[in-house]
């Protein structure tokens, strides 16, 4: 699950395994093995690649499905656009 969740994050931002690992300071072949399920991430980078993908390491271990945003360096008017939109969006798929 884990192999598939950092693959999928990885896609969805445009990296390549071998960009990804140059920004993580590893080799292709980790990435590689990271997403075969050969081997698994140690805790550093899970923290680092959680907070790359921008997503909680309990979504990137699969303890959660849910995503979260954070927007803590948004200013007051742009939290409420984005609340408006969550809350467009969420009236569309009632």
């Amino acid at each position: 699950m884990v192999a598939d969740t950092i693959r999928l994050l990885r896609e969805k931002s445009g990296f390549t395994q071998s960009s990804l690992a140059k920004k993580l300071n590893i080799t292709r072949s980790s990435v590689n093995a990271w997403e075969m399920g050969i081997s698994v991430p140690s805790t550093q980078y899970i923290v680092e690649l959680a907070q790359l993908f921008r997503v909680t390491t309990d979504y990137l271990l699969g303890v959660t499905a849910t995503t979260t945003l954070n927007i803590d360096h948004l200013s007051i008017e742009e939290t409420h656009i984005i609340y408006a939109l969550l809350d467009y969006f969420k009236k569309k798929h009632d």
